[in-house]
């Protein structure tokens, strides 16, 4: 499955190229406003929640019956979010690239641009449709490709959250310096949950990163156990998205 969708993901990217050459996309990441910073938005105190938004998921199937990302990007905004991460995977999560471009004026928030990004055309059209950060997941990266994308996201004054599974990637993080690492609960080979996984690469993440518990997340008392392990940020997705009150949902996430 996770071949799939990087395949997939290669394919979405190949076709817009054809359409808006890189020149013309860096153009416009040129023209576009500074990126927020998603660094400082997750270093406050407290438990910081990323709210995701997403249209369906491959191991869950549809999420929500009407998807707007716009009204959904206002919710977030009037809610004790601190960054907001936009899936625009379009095969399986039913994303677009545009929903950024839409997203960006409803809200004050940073934006992460949640894909599988595997080339620097993925990078810099994120800066030009106005989001503020990447995800680089380890497990699909290469250390060379992931150096390369990390420092092509910074020349543009964008942040990455690098997301990791084991001490191999974790160590992979390290060595190209990311500042923003997550820990995803989730295997993305089976898409089974595994919530201790946070915890158990704390120690070698260190206390210098950000530290971002992804996936699983849907109560207090999994917001206030990843807590304890010294994480910083919490990105929430499934849970949010089936919430009939997602504002009051990241309210008592973000309390603990």
């Amino acid at each position: 499955m996770l071949t799939a969708l990087v395949a997939a993901s290669q394919r979405q990217t190949d076709r817009r190229r054809t359409v808006r050459p890189l020149a013309d996309v860096a153009r416009g990441a040129d023209r576009a406003e500074p990126a927020r910073d998603l660094l400082a938005a997750l270093s406050r105190p407290g438990l910081s929640v990323i709210a995701e938004m997403k249209r369906r998921s491959p191991s869950k199937g549809s999420l929500t019956a009407g998807y707007r990302p716009e009204e959904l990007a206002r919710v977030y905004d009037r809610s004790r979010a601190s960054a907001i991460s936009v899936l625009t995977h379009e095969e399986g999560f039913g994303g677009s690239p545009e929903h950024l471009r839409v997203i960006r004026p409803e809200t004050s928030l940073p934006l992460l641009r949640k894909d599988f990004v595997t080339d620097e055309y993925q990078v810099v059209e994120a800066r030009a449709l106005g989001a503020d950060a990447v995800l680089l997941i380890a497990s699909v990266l290469s250390t060379e490709r992931m150096a390369a994308l990390l420092k092509c996201a910074r020349e543009l004054g964008m942040e990455a959250l690098v997301e990791v599974h084991d001490e191999d990637e974790v160590d992979t993080a390290l060595e190209v310096d990311a500042r923003v690492i997550g820990v995803n609960h989730r295997d993305l080979h089976t898409f089974g949950i595994d919530m201790t996984r946070t915890e158990r690469l704390r120690a070698r993440i260190g206390h210098d990163r950000v530290l971002v518990g992804e996936s699983g997340l849907r109560s207090v008392t999994d917001a206030r156990r990843l807590r304890r392990t010294g994480a910083d940020a919490a990105l929430v997705g499934e849970s949010l998205m089936r919430s009939s009150r997602p504002e009051a949902k990241i309210e008592e996430l973000s309390q603990v």
